[in-house]
């Protein structure tokens, strides 16, 4: 029964409708509907699509002079309502505590056309700067996150509402270039001989993101039954993290598992034939998480994380964490001459640009090899040198 005033009700499939006008057609009304699992998720659900057709019916004039007066704010609200149908969970988390811990503060009080690019200039600038309390500002990867979302918003007032407001071209804060660690040939070795030796569920999938290229968060997700033992292959449609939801009662985080971060990360990877045989030694039933082998009961980001430290002091190795073993994976697969658009589905990119720029690096060693290669001129130079010499 619908509750009153609010068109929701429960449909004999057990999801719950909500339903809003839309218009007419040939003089009848037009209705559109929402649906949801919870009666919370479709009355939410309803307002956005409410609000998405009431700014629908607005004719180019009204919308422009409501962004003549909107504050910052206001306009934030409306881009995060209608954006947020769209977006995965943690998107939404992430997106929510930018805009109440750092913009809404700072600017939710403008007028979006009052804003000025020398004021998120300044604004950036703040956020580097040392806290106080913390003794450091925040890293500019951190900064431009913040930035682009506050793009985000302008640019929705400027192509739906047709403002003129600033533009964001030229106003990130620029990143230092980080050398990113990738284990030697003997650390992975030391860390391979480290895991096999006693080998449990959790140093298997250390084991696996070593030679697979998972993320720490593919991993903790993975089930048993996303194993194809039959093609000798795994399929990753999901992935694990702790977002930030206060939810009341003292907790202000919880684990999500949803979906990967982008569609190419949904993907099967071939598993190697040695790793394999390991697979199907210690293989358990389909409805367990792959590190613990229980249906209920998983092993979270953070707490792998943890596990991975001690393993690194265990094998006395230095400055590595879990997402080390993704990118030596994908060193270690261009050193022997994988194909790099072969390499670029395994890891989950949206293109081979990504694999090169961001996670495929040489080594030392084999910038080593490479310049050595040069040594072949070199000899050949000093012998003839000896042989003129002798003549001579």
């Amino acid at each position: 029964m619908a509750k009153r005033g609010e068109n929701i009700r429960k449909r004999k499939d057990g999801r719950w409708e909500g339903r809003y006008p839309k218009g007419k057609k040939e003089g009848r009304p037009v209705t559109g509907s929402v649906f949801g699992k919870t009666y919370a998720e479709t009355k939410e659900k309803l307002i956005a699509a409410k609000a998405e057709q009431a700014e629908k019916l607005k004719t180019p004039v009204a919308k422009y002079l409501d962004a003549m007066n909107e504050t910052f704010s206001e306009s934030a609200e409306e881009w995060f309502t209608a954006t947020k149908p769209d977006l995965k969970k943690s998107s939404i988390s992430k997106y929510r505590n930018t805009l109440d811990k750092h913009l809404l503060p700072e600017f939710g009080r403008k007028k979006v056309i009052d804003i000025t690019r020398d004021d998120v200039t300044a604004f950036s600038t703040i956020l580097l700067l040392p806290k106080a309390e913390e003794g450091k500002g925040l890293a500019p990867k951190t900064t431009n996150s913040i930035i682009s979302v506050m793009k985000n918003v302008m640019d929705y007032v400027r192509y739906v509402k047709g403002a003129n407001v600033i533009t964001f071209e030229g106003l990130s804060v620029k990143q230092s270039v980080r050398q990113i660690r990738v284990f030697s040939t003997y650390e992975q070795d030391k860390l391979t001989a480290f895991l096999l030796d006693r080998l449990d569920l959790v140093r298997l999938g250390v084991l696996l993101c070593l030679y697979t290229g998972l993320r720490i968060g593919e991993l903790c997700a993975l089930m048993w039954g996303d194993i194809c033992f039959a093609e000798k292959r795994l399929r990753v449609t999901k992935t694990m993290q702790r977002i930030q939801e206060p939810d009341g009662k003292g907790h202000k985080t919880r684990i999500e598992i949803d979906r990967p971060k982008s569609d190419c990360s949904i993907r099967d990877i071939p598993i190697p034939d040695e790793v394999f045989s390991i697979l199907v030694d210690m293989r358990q039933p389909d409805g367990c998480f792959f590190l613990t082998g229980l249906e209920k009961t998983f092993i979270e980001p953070r707490q792998m994380e943890k596990c991975f430290d001690r393993m690194m002091e265990a094998c006395d190795i230095e400055n590595a964490t879990m997402h080390v073993c993704r990118h030596s994976f994908a060193t270690r697969c261009v050193e022997v001459g994988f194909d790099i658009k072969t390499l670029s589905e395994i890891l989950g990119h949206a293109s081979v640009a990504i694999t090169m720029n961001r996670y495929v690096h040489p080594s030392m060693e084999l910038k080593a090899q490479n310049m050595n290669k040069l040594c072949g001129m070199l000899s050949g130079v000093k012998e003839r040198v000896g042989e003129e010499n002798k003549t001579a």
